[in-house]
């Protein structure tokens, strides 16, 4: 992706250029500019690769078609002409799922303070609100920069006003969603506002709605999300500790995870959602104590043939085992037959093989017994399999690196039947072509009882050589 920017009016200008001086049709143009720009690396997700319309007689440059949408919302806003005012939100929704680029186009045009104003001329028709809502939504998904702090209360306090209307909590709950993804401020805006019991109320008030718990739940992990790449430190952890502590969220998940036991996608988003709270040695055993890693199981056994549900399974079982008398529960719920055998059938899918081989590390961590119990279940073949099948992704070696490293680790009983399954060059392998398994992988060979031969690196100083 390159790096470089440039505005949408300088696109267009180079399309107009192209159709102009060099004759070309539109599409020519277009695909011309496109060419060009990326070839000098120009970042282009946000344009819109489209030619504008042509000028006016008069020469004044026209608009493109999302921005021509917009004008029309706005005049009806103005003019409080609540009916043109629902059918240019129709309009303008459409056009901003269409793709980032129009919603960037939109947005860089004023189309908020525009959206917003509808928000608050739809206030007290339920429909109209909707509408508005879901044109929110739409704009604020990939920038959540938009959002100011009125936006921020008035999604709040619509929440709270609309709390027993599903339709309206789950308008509400999508643009607070698009609000706080990769954006900390807003998340901390958010959960200072008092959205987290919103959040856990909405699921348990709406248990019965498969879309309003799976977006709460998933609103609810994205406020334990540190992904701003703006602020050093965020609030991740405090606020998972808040939705445990100070909202029962571990209860109200596991709670709404029985009105669903055939629903595998809501299920995958309550595992998801658990995954990002199992922050505590206390957290992953209430996990337990709850019910939570025998719906786990049962959901990786239901549904071992659909990869995003196996995942988040995997991921939500390595993260409760990090808790050692959680990872004695694991096992004897049989879960480790069941990462095998995820492995197993999913061997193409390297992030399935990372999640697998992770977890079966984590339940080896300083637990000979499971070692036991993993070797006989065939999991050091699968994550040598997992080596095999994907030797350029490098958290898959990591991951099976570490895991044959826990299993030989206090049982070296281990180390020739892992030897015979060919695990010394694999691991060898994995070390030359991955720097970050240098590390992992030196550990792995040594405990199995191999020659670690030391890199030597020269470090530029004199008489310096560095292991």
């Amino acid at each position: 992706m390159g790096s470089k920017q440039i505005t949408q009016e300088t696109f267009d200008d180079a399309v107009q250029e192209n159709m102009t001086e060099f004759e070309m049709d539109p599409e020519e143009a277009v695909r011309e500019a496109v060419q060009q720009f990326e070839s000098q690396g120009v970042d282009l997700s946000n344009i819109v690769k489209a030619v504008r319309p042509p000028a006016s007689e008069n020469g004044q440059k026209q608009k493109h078609e999302i921005l021509l949408t917009l004008d029309a919302l706005g005049k009806a806003v103005a003019d409080s002409d609540l009916a043109e005012v629902a059918e240019q939100l129709v309009v303008f929704t459409a056009q901003c799922k269409e793709q980032l680029a129009f919603r960037c186009l939109a947005g860089q045009n004023g189309a908020y303070p525009v959206v917003f104003s509808a928000c608050q001329v739809a206030s007290g028709d339920r429909n109209l609100m909707l509408k508005a809502f879901y044109t929110l939504s739409a704009l604020l998904d990939g920038q959540p920069d938009l959002l100011d702090s009125a936006g921020q209360d008035l999604l709040l306090q619509t929440l709270q006003e609309y709390r027993e209307d599903a339709d309206m909590v789950l308008a509400g709950i999508r643009c607070v969603r698009h609000a706080c993804l990769k954006h900390e401020q807003n998340r901390q805006d958010f959960v200072k506002g008092g959205i987290l019991p919103l959040l856990t109320g909405a699921i348990i008030q709406h248990r019965h709605s498969a879309d309003v718990v799976r977006a709460a739940a998933s609103a609810l992990r994205i406020m334990t999300f540190d992904d701003d790449i703006r602020v050093p430190f965020g609030h991740a952890h405090d606020h998972a500790k808040m939705i445990v502590l100070e909202n029962d969220g571990l209860r109200v998940l596991i709670e709404a995870a029985k009105a669903f036991t055939d629903n595998s996608s809501v299920l995958s988003e309550l595992c998801a959602t658990l995954s990002r709270l199992s922050v505590r040695n206390e957290f992953c055993q209430e996990i337990v104590d709850l019910g939570g890693l025998n719906f786990m199981v049962s959901l990786l056994a239901d549904c071992i043939d659909h990869p995003d549900v196996v995942k988040q399974v995997l991921s939500a079982i390595r993260a409760v085992a990090g808790n050692d008398d959680v990872k004695d529960a694991i096992v004897s719920a049989g879960a480790t037959d069941l990462i095998v055998l995820a492995i197993s059938h999913h061997l193409a899918n390297p992030q399935i093989c990372e999640q697998g081989c992770a977890a079966l590390c984590m339940l080896a961590l300083r637990k000979p017994e499971n070692c036991s119990v993993i070797m006989e279940g065939g999991g050091a073949l699968a994550a040598l399999q997992a080596m095999k099948a994907h030797p350029r992704e490098v958290a898959v070696q990591k991951q099976a690196c570490m895991l044959i490293r826990n299993l030989v680790a206090r049982s070296r009983d281990f180390s020739q039947p892992i030897l015979e399954m060919g695990a010394e060059n694999l691991i060898t392998e994995a070390r030359a072509t991955h720097r970050d398994c240098d590390d992992v992988a030196k550990a792995a060979l040594r405990d199995l009882g191999c020659k670690v031969e030391l890199r030597e690196l020269w470090t530029g100083q004199k008489g310096g050589l560095a292991q």
